[in-house]
Formats: structure tokens, C-alpha cells, sequence
């Protein structure tokens, strides 16, 4: 299964299972994101949602052999796939429970929209984060609302263009992630968040997301999201995206680098 999601007392665990592939996702795994988010903000029972995942990494972001067959797709297609990428950000965001992310290892491109959808985020000390696009002739169009929304507008231009590695430190700076501790104690800090959570009355920490969304102006367009999935359906399809693409996995340079 490339998703487990599992109950524990008022807690779903959902886990990105697909170690093998660094949890890499493509539109099987987006879909199956969807479901169990929307069975866990449905569920009675649950009063927090943790996302995380097995193995060394928490995910490599979208699986790159699915991204070069998505661009050979036609403009329609295209455009139909990055909407479910798309759905499944608002779908984390909007989320009927309190959402924590728990980060360890590698947590590249998309795997960055799922932690800055989710309402907190834990990362161990040694995890490593990149918004890797521009290196594939692609943008991290679709997660830019939520990661935006994280790191802030200058920030963003910078590691947008860069494609930098963030340290944990540095995630934590640009608030990417809000706590950074061992990986030794991501377990028990998770718990001390949700502890704090289920303290809480669950029809007010429901409004509160709401209450931060219009009291900043955070809440994530519709407009935007329908232009950063028709962003993304081009930049696939076009020259660059190819090219990107196709370099990586034949592991050579892109023709842009001039090596």
C-alpha cells in the first residue's frame, strides 16, 4: 500500500508508504491522500491528523518518471492531474481536524506543500528541505500558495529561484516547520502537540484556522489555485520542463547548464 492510515484513539496516523521510492508521490498516491484525509476530517471519532512516513525520508516530492509522462499528455490532461495535486493541498488545508506534520530525512519539491498545508510541522535536526523546480525546468507552482504563505513572499523568491537546500535550522527560520528538535524526540513532541490539542475544544480549534485565514488574509484563493495547476500543466509540457526532466533521469546535465 503506498498509504497507511491507521487509528489511535482520537488520532489517524496517515503515512506516506513507500519507502523504496523515497515516498515519492504520483497521482495513485495523491489520491489516496485525498481519501484518507477526507475519511479522517469525517471521522467522529478523530480529533487530530498526523501526517508522516516511513523510512529515512519523508518524501522526495512528485515521482518523476509520473511527472514526464504527465507532460506527454495533452494540455487537457495535464491540466485535469495538476488539479488533484492541487485538490489534495486544499484538502490538508482545509482539513475538518488540526493537522501536524512529522518530518524526518529528505522533504524536496512537493513534499514541502504537504508540510506547509498541514497546520504544524516537526522536524528532526537532521532533515533537509529544497524546493528542487527550477533544476527540472518546472516551478513549484501548485504548493506555492501554501509555502508562500509559510516562508513569506521574499523568501520564497529566493529558494524558488535557488533551489537551495534548507537545513533544519533554516526551515525553522523561515517558518517552514515550527519546531526542530532531535530526531531522537520527534516522537514526544508530537505527542506534547497533541496532547495540547486534545485540551482544546474541537468546535473552536475548527473555527480557529478559519479566524487566522480572514484575520491575515492567508486564505488561499480559488483564482490562484486554478492558475498555479495550469502553470504547472504547461511548464511540463513545455521545453524546459522536458529537457529538465529527461536530464535528470538519463543523469546528465540539462542543456541550460552549458556542460
Amino acid at each position: 500500500m503506498t498509504i497507511t492510515s491507521t487509528n489511535q484513539g482520537p488520532v489517524t496516523r496517515i503515512t506516506l508508504n513507500r519507502p523504496d521510492k523515497r515516498n515519492a508521490f504520483d497521482n495513485t498516491v495523491i489520491e489516496a491522500l485525498i481519501q484518507a484525509f477526507e475519511q479522517a476530517s469525517a471521522d467522529p471519532d478523530t480529533r487530530v491528523i498526523l501526517l508522516d512516513a516511513a523510512g529515512k525520508h519523508f518524501s522526495a516530492g512528485a515521482d518523476l518518471n509520473w511527472m514526464r509522462a504527465m507532460g506527454e499528455l495533452d494540455a487537457d490532461q495535464n491540466r485535469a492531474d495538476a488539479r488533484r495535486l492541487a485538490a489534495l493541498m486544499s484538502t490538508i488545508d482545509g482539513a475538518a481536524k488540526p493537522v501536524i506534520a512529522r518530518v524526518q530525512g529528505a522533504a524536496f519539491g512537493g513534499a514541502l506543500g504537504l508540510i506547509c498545508a498541514a497546520d504544524m510541522a516537526v522536524a528532526a535536526d537532521d532533515a533537509r528541505f529544497c524546493l528542487s523546480e527550477v533544476k527540472l525546468g518546472i516551478l513549484p507552482a501548485v504548493i506555492a500558495p501554501y509555502v508562500v504563505r509559510a516562508m513569506g513572499a521574499r523568501q520564497a523568491r529566493r529558494y524558488f529561484m535557488t533551489a537551495e537546500v534548507i537545513d533544519a535550522p533554516r526551515a525553522g527560520q523561515l517558518g517552514l516547520v515550527h519546531e526542530v528538535v532531535p530526531a531522537v524526540d520527534l516522537d514526544t513532541t508530537v505527542e506534547r502537540l497533541t496532547a495540547a490539542l486534545l485540551a482544546g475544544a474541537p468546535g473552536a480549534q475548527r473555527r480557529a484556522r478559519e479566524l487566522v485565514h480572514r484575520a491575515d488574509g492567508s486564505a488561499v484563493d480559488p483564482a490562484v489555485v486554478d492558475y498555479t495547476a495550469d502553470l504547472i500543466a504547461e511548464l511540463r509540457t513545455g521545453a524546459e520542463g522536458q529537457e529538465g526532466l529527461s536530464a535528470f533521469l538519463e543523469k546528465r546535465a540539462p542543456n541550460w547548464t552549458g556542460e
